[in-house]
């Protein structure tokens, strides 16, 4: 990996420690709280690409493992992956690749496109993994999950169409893509 490109996981594994700052919003029919951390799975897809993006969510798991409290209302160490947030948290580089994947896939890259990946993949691929993790984890139906879960729609929505916006715009920048788009064709030569 370049310097430019460690930078950046280190950047986006960053920003999900100060997303985890904020308050989270706890429910009282359900243990898992509302974050705005899903909105920096969706920042790390759209903006660092599959491989970057899911590194980054990688590094964050690993930090927040060792113990570190960079999760919504502190929380860290290896209990928070047995706890009915779990799946959520798996399914974060998950998410991150697979939104970088399909992003490089689109050219030229419109704010539809970006909007429709994050709601449709971002969005879902989040609920597929944590809802079933959910499930298990209190011992309840799927069904039932996904019934609490409901509540969650509305701001995932506006922070999937407000992180869109973001890497739009970020990506239109010439630093930032001259600067990642360097570490692309790097990685592909490389791979080649």
């Amino acid at each position: 990996m370049k310097v430019i490109e460690i930078t950046y996981v280190a950047l986006f594994a960053a920003v999900m420690g100060v997303l985890g700052l904020v308050p989270p919003i706890m429910l009282s029919f359900t243990p898992v709280p509302i974050t705005l951390q899903t909105f920096g799975v969706i920042l790390a897809g759209g903006l660092l690409g599959a491989r970057l993006g899911a590194t980054s969510q990688i590094l964050f798991l690993v930090i927040v493992a060792a113990g570190l409290p960079l999760l919504s209302g502190g929380r860290g160490g290896l209990s928070v992956f047995a706890g009915p947030s779990a799946g959520y948290l798996i399914s974060y580089p998950i998410t991150a690749f697979c939104i970088g994947y399909l992003l490089s896939r689109l050219q030229p890259l419109k704010v539809k496109h970006i909007i429709s990946i994050n709601l449709t993949v971002g969005i879902l691929l989040i609920y597929a993994i944590g809802i079933p993790v959910q499930a298990f984890m209190m011992d309840i139906p799927v069904l039932a999950a996904v019934k609490l879960s409901l509540v969650y729609i509305p701001g995932d929505v506006i922070k999937a169409v407000l992180a869109s916006l973001l890497v739009y715009k970020i990506r239109k920048n010439p630093f930032f893509s001259r600067s990642l788009a360097t570490s692309y064709i790097h990685h592909a030569s490389k791979n080649s």
